[in-house]
């Protein structure tokens, strides 16, 4: 297995890989390849994306994996020893993979990426109901951040809001 940053050579494989990833999501529904293209080259691996895409591919070329990454600062600490830190977006391995090592080596991977960065830390949101992702998680030895919560807006009151400022 090799893990590394993605190489244009593996943007169809991955393209594959966010189709399955996108049916995980959204109860088994389907997206189009094109639009998966066009949304990867055009924006998560765009010129000014702050977004890193790490994929896992097995011996025969085929990407198995994926980790999003992205490296922030901090607004609260700002000793230079605390103040970044890498925000994992997702960690997604092939249905048929899970078990094998492929996530293990893509943390293992974006550990040392956000060592080598200045990182002191990595955070990343799980759902609830992934109990085998949080199992893993705990595994590897990252903690739960229990007076953290996940908040979403979304749809109309999105809308709502960002026309609040006109009235």
């Amino acid at each position: 297995m090799r893990v590394d940053l993605v190489s244009e050579a593996q943007y169809e494989s991955l393209i594959d890989l966010l189709c399955e990833l996108h049916a995980y999501y959204n109860d088994g529904a389907e997206v189009a390849q094109e639009i998966v293209r066009e949304h990867l080259t055009a924006n998560l691996l765009a010129a000014g994306s702050s977004q890193r895409l790490v994929v896992a591919e097995d011996e025969r070329g085929t990407v198995i994996g994926l980790a999003a990454i992205s490296l922030v600062y901090s607004l609260v600490d700002f000793s230079p020893d605390l103040r970044r830190h890498c925000q994992l977006k997702e960690l997604y391995v092939r249905s048929s993979h899970r078990s094998h090592g492929a996530g293990r080596a893509l943390m293992a991977w974006v550990a040392r990426y956000a060592a080598a960065h200045g990182c002191a830390r990595i955070d990343w949101p799980v759902k609830a109901s992934n109990l085998m992702g949080i199992a893993f998680y705990e595994s590897l030895g990252a903690k739960r951040v229990i007076e953290r919560l996940s908040y979403r807006l979304s749809g109309p009151a999105l809308g709502e809001l960002a026309g609040s400022l006109d009235r």
